[in-house]
């Protein structure tokens, strides 16, 4: 089996502020988000609600498109989001199902 590296968007809500970030471990990632195990932005500005995340399995593609998805402006970023996920739905129950 490939192992998977994902790039995900988190929100603090719809429309909110968005982190864009890139693990081996969706799960438990958007995990430690959720409980702010890790100090940093996500935990300060309570950025923890799954809105986007896509599957790769080079890392080098996987870093690229996290590097290229951080310099997209924010409209574009919206308009991703709300291409996969009109209703903002945090997106963390369905990885666990």
């Amino acid at each position: 089996m490939d192992r998977l590296f994902w790039v995900y968007i988190l929100a603090s809500q719809r429309n909110g502020t968005l982190y864009i970030g890139i693990t081996n471990n969706l799960s438990r990632r958007v995990f430690e988000h959720k409980r702010k195990l890790t100090p940093g932005f996500t935990s300060r500005y309570g950025v923890d609600m799954l809105v986007f995340y896509e599957s790769y399995t080079d890392v080098t593609e996987a870093i690229a498109r996290e590097k290229s998805l951080k310099k997209w402006n924010r409209a574009w970023k919206l308009q991703l989001i709300e291409r996969i996920n009109p209703t903002w739905r945090d997106l963390y129950q369905d990885l666990n199902r």
